[in-house]
């Protein structure tokens, strides 16, 4: 997992007995085992876990203090020969005062202690009566157990065989503090945020707590593990529920049920290769390092395991949200995005026409609805939307029939203009035969549609609505100044998989008459595809675009993995082969994988020349934006490194 950047990462909450360490750490011992049993890296449990958070003035109790440095002793015992960072928390007296820490242990080895900063007195919290804060700490180092000990709150902690792994510890309060310990910590290079915890439940805190612990990692651009005291503790006044949370980069990627019995484990896999992507890209994170200007850090260095198969569940359609009331939110929003974009354009040059040509496809009907509801937004005639179906030698019935009918069912002007003559006598011009189907045979189509389009905007003081998508000018599946041109381009940013829901969520959410519901679907189920070779026997669609290119689904996974995370041909390979097991053979994934790269490399000029268009997420193939690569790169290391990949 290691050479895709992954790291295995757990938080445990085990089931106490207040004031019982013997009980407790052989608790967490049991759950430590489970850790190692599933290959995890780093282990998190609560604070004050050898003894329970809610002891009160018992923590004074010398007994206490004793037997929770014999339950600590005995954790330490236990992990020798074990390649797993754990972090445990207990009370230590150091130098007179009385500590609340995070003990780090690692293979018989106690690697830091980090204390407690923030220590709550208000409301139901008392802590400053028992511990004291860090900031009154004056030794840099202690010995325990024989060992030589760093202690402090500057201390990191480095995986040694990866770099970027680096881990760091705040406790609880730490947290919740204006600017948190670990914003600090991951300036100073912590890719992994530890949190031991003992967050009582009151009603809503939880979902504060969350937003809280999702905020901070998407911050700082880190690995967040959060694990907080649960069943066991005392009842006489609060309850704690167990909560545990695993965040990456603002994503919640595990989270461990409230009032849960306790002996719960929870793991998850964090990306430190795109975490570490994003903090290159992201110059804020970077421009903040005057903050930590004057403090300085000591770096430690850890062992661990490194797992073969990773546990993270990767979505096949990474722009398109799982959740259904998610997806239903994000289609709406992107909806509205577009049609902001279209009615600011047409706005600024004098409420112009629209002027888009209708195929009977999924993007061309996209473009329509936007047009549409431009129209009835703004309070503009649906009149001056010219919708022009332009049939060529390889219009379908079906694909002709939808787009009439979508045409005139939205009341817009309707235009039929064939290409089949011009595109005759074009060929007869430039001596080509007509019966060779090559790309010439297509691109002249293309491109004596896009000639309609562009004269019918000067005709009518228009512009040409764009409908091509991000799919496709991934992949450079347009014809170079054909239906690659426009005056702008809507569905520029959006990826094929998202549109196919897009149109599903106009059907079923905005006012479409029955009619018009019925033949989006059928455009929802007709086959991608250009139609510019002529139908088979039947008249059906012959020429299918994912049969020449392959599936948009696997096209859309390698775009955004590669954009979005700069991720390698192997490492995207992996993560395909996990996200579609069951669905393509690892070989179709490898070819298609491959005919990717090619095209993405070979087809560059083409985006180097986008027509305006929004950005509704993140990933866009803007020139002037987003997406800067030369025309001329060559794509011979990344094919290379496909070579290397075994089935």
């Amino acid at each position: 997992m290691h050479k895709y950047g992954f790291v295995r990462t757990a938080c445990a909450v085990p089931k106490i007995k207040l004031a019982d360490c013997q009980n407790n750490v052989e608790e967490m011992i049991g759950l430590a085992e489970k850790a190692v049993a599933q290959g995890v890296e780093v282990l998190l449990f609560p604070e004050l876990g050898i003894t329970g958070y809610t002891c009160g003035d018992l923590f004074f109790q010398r007994e206490l203090q004793k037997n929770a440095l014999k339950a600590l002793e005995q954790l330490l015992e236990w992990s020798v020969g074990k390649k797993i960072l754990m972090v445990a928390g207990t009370p230590l007296a150091v130098g007179g005062s009385l500590y609340n820490c995070g003990v780090v242990l690692n293979a018989g080895k106690i690697l830091g202690i980090v204390p407690k900063t923030f220590i709550p007195n208000n409301q139901e919290f008392y802590e400053k009566r028992w511990f004291a804060s860090s900031k009154s700490l004056y030794q840099s180092e202690i010995t325990l157990f024989g060992q030589c000990v760093p202690i402090g709150t500057d201390l990191l902690f480095q995986n040694s065989h990866m770099a970027d792994f680096v881990v760091a510890i705040e406790i609880c309060e730490d947290l919740w503090a204006p600017i948190p310990l670990g914003s600090y910590h991951a300036l100073a290079g912590a890719t992994v945020i530890l949190n031991p915890s003992a967050s009582n439940d009151i009603v809503g805190k939880s979902d504060y707590r969350r937003d809280l612990i999702r905020s901070q990692s998407g911050r700082c651009n880190a690995g967040y593990l959060y694990a907080s005291a649960g069943f066991g503790e005392s009842t006489t006044d609060l309850v704690f529920g167990g909560h545990a949370l695993i965040c990456d980069r603002g994503v919640l990627l595990k989270e461990l049920p409230k009032y849960n019995l306790g002996n719960e484990i929870l793991v998850a896999d964090i990306d430190i290769e795109a975490l570490v992507h994003d903090r290159q890209m992201q110059h804020s994170f970077s421009d903040s390092a005057d903050l930590i200007k004057d403090k300085t850090y000591r770096s430690i260095i850890f062992d661990s395991q490194d797992c073969q198969e990773f546990q993270r569940d990767i979505n096949p359609f990474p722009f398109v949200p799982g959740d259904p009331n998610r997806r239903s939110e994000r289609c709406e929003e992107i909806f509205n995005i577009q049609t902001m974009a279209l009615a600011t354009r047409l706005r600024h040059i004098g409420d112009a026409p629209m002027v888009v040509g209708i195929s009977g496809g999924l993007d061309s009907t996209m473009a329509l609805l936007v047009c549409v509801n431009v129209c009835d937004r703004f309070d503009i005639p649906r009149e001056k939307i010219h919708a022009v179906t332009m049939p060529g030698f390889g219009t379908t019935d079906r694909t002709y029939d939808n787009a009439v009918a979508l045409i005139k069912g939205f009341g817009v002007t309707f235009h039929e203009i064939s290409i089949v003559d011009a595109c005759t006598a074009h060929f007869i011009e430039i001596d080509h035969p007509i019966e060779v189907h090559d790309v010439i045979y297509e691109n002249v189509q293309a491109r004596e549609r896009t000639e309609i389009l562009m004269n019918l905007a000067n005709k009518y003081g228009g512009i040409v609505v764009g409908t091509g998508d991000l799919s496709e000018m991934g992949l450079g599946w347009a014809t170079y100044n054909g239906d690659h041109m426009s005056m702008y381009s809507i569905n520029a940013s959006i990826p094929k998989t998202l549109i196919r829901y897009l149109v599903e969520w106009v059907a079923d959410h905005l006012e479409v008459e029955e009619v018009i519901k019925e033949i989006l679907y059928d455009v929802l189920d007709t086959p991608v595809s250009p139609e510019l070779l002529p139908p088979d026997e039947k008249g059906k669609i012959q020429q299918k675009t994912e049969e020449v290119v392959g599936p948009y689904e696997l096209h859309d996974f390698f775009i955004f993995h590669m954009v979005r995370y700069a991720f390698g041909p192997e490492k995207i390979y992996i993560l395909a082969t996990n996200a579609f097991k069951g669905v393509y053979e690892k070989p179709v994934i490898l070819k298609w994988l491959r005919k990717f790269y090619s095209r993405f490399f070979s087809q560059q000029f083409k985006r180097s020349c986008v027509p305006d268009g929004p950005k509704v997420g993140s990933v866009s193939f803007s020139p002037r934006g987003d997406w800067r690569m030369p025309s001329d790169a060559h794509a011979t290391q990344w094919l290379k490194a496909l070579d290397n990949i075994e089935l």
